[in-house]
């Protein structure tokens, strides 16, 4: 079993940067993460390269200049307290990050080819989804997600997972370009849990060989600010141990001319999704919705 593809807190760190994860570091094509903490009255700028970001609060506010353009995103406390409004910033762009409180956020990219207007990304137009049922209960804010914010590339939801329950479940892959049955995209995984009064949570992530690619095969203890990269293969379950809720951010990117999220069942496991109808939702979902504007 190697671990090679998790990331402890810490280890993908540089600078400003508790996370830093980019094509080359990653040994991919596309996909990047970074994750920024401003103390407050900081700021940062970067330059966007070949690739277009996604500027999300994890927690706190900011503005984000860029292209001519101010954005001022209020953010949110944390992960388990609301969505959050984003920013969308172009490749071949300077741009600058400004927190007068101070906070974290995450910096989801890909390399594309395309580029695209800057733009803001209200919370109120986030898709909250309700995915599985039982003990595979999740929520899915859908704020990057194909088909719901224009991108070339980039391809990047958040997922929370009540404490106990199983996402990223059935296990499923897409690591095959296979043209409406399967979209061939890196990933990666970003944590953080909520704890229980000061005692920090954890979870358990899997991924397995498909028979393509490298032949990722992981099993990692994670926690919060762990980060795993899945380069290929079956992924899944996520498990967030009890009493404390999963978040994962996910990011994905690929060589595909169509920006698609097109996944296959692992064929063991894919029988699951139909037990969901005869069971309720996890009760403790939504954790929150999108408000109304």
């Amino acid at each position: 079993m190697t671990t090679t593809h998790h990331l402890p807190a810490g280890k993908a760190a540089d600078g400003l940067y508790t996370v830093d994860i980019s094509p080359e570091s990653a040994g991919w094509g596309h996909a990047a993460l970074r994750v920024l903490e401003l103390a407050p009255g900081g700021w940062h700028s970067f330059d966007t390269g070949d690739s277009e970001w996604i500027v999300l609060p994890l927690s706190g506010s900011c503005t984000v200049a860029t292209a001519g353009e101010t954005f001022r995103l209020t953010g949110r406390k944390s992960v388990f307290s609301g969505v959050s409004d984003f920013a969308y910033v172009p490749r071949d762009a300077q741009v600058s990050l400004a927190s007068r409180n101070g906070g974290r956020f995450a910096l989801t990219g890909a390399r594309c080819a395309e580029r695209l207007p800057a733009r803001y990304g209200p919370a109120s137009g986030v898709p909250v989804e309700l995915r599985g049922t039982g003990g595979c209960s999740r929520q899915v804010n859908n704020f990057g997600a194909a088909g719901v914010f224009a991108c070339d590339k980039l391809i990047a939801v958040e997922v929370i997972t009540p404490g106990g329950n199983w996402s990223s479940f059935p296990p499923h892959k897409h690591d095959e370009d296979r043209p409406g049955e399967e979209s061939e995209l890196e990933e990666i995984y970003y944590f953080e849990f909520a704890d229980h009064e000061g005692t920090p949570g954890l979870g358990y992530q899997r991924v397995s060989p498909s028979g393509h690619g490298r032949g990722t095969d992981v099993l990692a203890e994670v926690r919060g600010g762990d980060a795993v990269l899945i380069p290929d293969g079956w992924h899944g379950p996520s498990m967030a141990v009890p009493g404390h809720d999963m978040y994962y951010l996910n990011v994905m990117a690929g060589p595909g001319a169509e920006r698609s999220w097109l996944i296959c069942d692992h064929p063991e496991h894919a029988w699951i999704r139909d037990t969901w109808p005869d069971q309720p939702v996890d009760p403790r979902l939504p954790r929150y919705t999108a408000p109304s504007q």
